[in-house]
């Protein structure tokens, strides 16, 4: 008789080492993967963390958003209602010139280095990056239409100060429905006094825009001065409705301007806060008589605020006055700026 032929549990001593080896390698692989994988979901859990913080800082309406200036910070910062009383939530996104409104945030940024970087970041309602665009110079003005659909900025070229008597600005418009970027409006068709006006000396800056997302007004300046202008974003044209009118500022209901106007010369705090009605083109100074070096900004139809130097050493504070040139300042948020009510 033939012994057996030798089966699987009588493989040879080669074999069995050879898959000794494979078991130790696949048991290797496994702890790998599992160590890899509890990396990775803390790695997640630590990413997540900033993203909840941020959520608990979205663009609410009734509150008061700004960009706090204490210790020269710049973070934005918002309190429980628009009147600045309460506390106050810090924590939002590093800025330097900063608006928003209804569901959409601009946040211009400077970053040290040679030469310095600028950005413009479009953000969400919870104040997360959605577009992000380079730019050239200082961040000087930020506005965001009621809708939350057109934005703008302006930018210093070169200069720091509208003060001076020597600066350049390049002033953009994005449209976030459709993505389309004006990188500087300079080249928009103006009118002047009733005829097409073209100078290689024209600086726009201090766009605002009405609720219907296609009106705007600007300032323009040229040959040393300055003209408060009505821009149409479907015509793409302009025009000038009068001079000595910088960084309007077009209240909620539509109807009135807020806007700084140079009431002194040969100072470095020459302006003084005016509101302009639209309809009957009349203007009145408001209480405010310091110098505002700002695009005030609308609280409601019935109060205005903007930034001062501050006291003690704070680089600034928010102020707010009555529209009606009644009344006196107010002291709203101490070491603030680019204060912002969204509704």
């Amino acid at each position: 008789m033939k012994p057996p032929t030798p089966g699987p549990a009588l493989t040879s001593a080669p074999a069995l080492k050879s898959l000794r080896a494979r078991i130790i390698a696949v048991a290797a692989a496994a702890a790998v993967l599992a160590t890899v994988a509890v990396g990775y979901t803390l790695h997640a859990a630590e990413r997540a963390e900033p993203t909840s913080a941020i959520s608990e800082f979205a663009l609410d309406p009734g509150h008061l958003y700004f960009r706090g200036t204490e210790a020269g910070a710049g973070r934005v910062a918002r309190t429980v209602n628009a009147s600045g009383k309460g506390a106050r939530t810090t924590g939002g996104p590093s800025c330097e010139r900063f608006y928003a409104a209804a569901d959409t945030a601009l946040c211009l940024q400077r970053r040290p280095g040679i030469p310095p970087t600028s950005y413009a970041l479009v953000l969400d309602r919870q104040l997360r990056e959605k577009r992000r665009i380079a730019l050239t110079g200082i961040p000087n003005r930020a506005r965001v239409s009621a809708s939350g659909r057109m934005l703008s900025w302006t930018m210093f070229a070169t200069g720091d100060s509208y003060a001076g008597s020597s600066f350049s600005t390049r002033t953009s418009i994005l449209d976030t429905r459709t993505g389309y970027l004006i990188k500087n409006m300079e080249e928009i068709p103006l009118t002047l006094d009733g005829r097409r006006y073209h100078s290689p000396d024209v600086n726009y800056w201090g766009v605002t825009f009405a609720d219907d997302d296609n009106r705007f007004y600007a300032t323009v300046s040229t040959k040393g001065k300055t003209y408060l202008v009505q821009g149409d974003m479907k015509k793409w044209a302009a025009r000038t409705l009068r001079t000595n009118v910088e960084c309007p500022s077009l209240s909620p209901d539509n109807t009135r301007l807020a806007f700084k106007k140079r009431v002194r010369k040969g100072t470095s705090q020459p302006w003084r806060l005016y509101v302009l009605d639209l309809r009957t083109m009349r203007e009145h100074p408001l209480a405010e008589t310091r110098s505002v070096d700002d695009q005030a900004a609308w609280l409601d139809d019935d109060t205005l605020a903007y930034a001062l130097p501050g006291e003690q050493g704070r680089k600034r504070d928010v102020w707010t006055t009555p529209a009606d040139g009644k009344g006196a300042p107010n002291l709203l948020v101490r070491s603030g700026s680019s204060p912002a009510a969204v509704r």
